[in-house]
């Protein structure tokens, strides 16, 4: 069974079973959106990033910055 074919069986049983009712538009837009979003979320999972150094205090209305030190 493909990953698609998957979806197409899980997604409308979950949103029924939470009572949500979803037409062939709002299933599709939901299977666009993730296959948009999902591969580069699972870029991101994927990356080790345990060789970074944690930003101390950040200030996230700004851009990064590099220690001085």
């Amino acid at each position: 069974m493909e990953t698609g074919e998957q979806a197409q069986d899980f997604v409308p049983a979950g949103l029924a079973s939470l009572g949500i009712e979803a037409d062939e538009v709002e299933l599709a837009v939901m299977q666009a959106a993730h296959s948009m979003f999902w591969p580069p979320i699972r870029d991101l999972l994927s990356m080790d990033l345990g060789g970074l150094q944690a930003e101390h205090d950040p200030d996230l209305s700004r851009a990064p910055e590099e220690d001085a030190a």
